[in-house]
């Protein structure tokens, strides 16, 4: 683990799931110490951070991934989609990504992959007007 993919993984993630660092090691920390840095380090730090790809495609791609392997993946689905729209993509586009892949993962998956979006595009609408309030 490189002491700058880690902190630079550190820094995004926190921007696009913040916490998720600290929830993964109170959670996974007593069975796999350092499973959370881990985690951090390679999937945000060397994979997300990486030139060639704008950090909205990748997520695209993620998203898709997860939607095509079905429903079992709802929670990282989940994380993801909420990540995916901090790194710029719209409802639509990921609405769109979701139903593309009910070609290759079949319809359920893809109809769970819609409702894990409607889940996380109600929380961002519950969220935006709390803070007006």
């Amino acid at each position: 683990m490189s002491n700058s993919t880690l902190e630079v993984g550190r820094e995004l993630s926190e921007h696009l799931n913040p916490g998720m660092e600290d929830a993964l090691e109170a959670r996974y920390g007593h069975l796999l110490p350092g499973m959370a840095q881990a985690v951090v380090d390679f999937a945000y730090g060397q994979q997300y951070a990486r030139e060639g790809l704008p950090l909205r495609d990748r997520y695209l791609a993620t998203i898709a991934a997860l939607t095509a392997l079905g429903g079992q993946t709802a929670p990282q689905l989940k994380v993801n989609i909420a990540g995916g729209r901090k790194a710029g993509l719209t409802q639509k586009e990921i609405a769109e990504v979701i139903w593309q892949m009910s070609l290759y993962g079949g319809f359920p998956a893809a109809i769970n992959g819609l409702n894990a979006a409607l889940e996380v595009f109600a929380e961002e609408e519950n969220t935006s007007t709390s803070t007006a309030d």
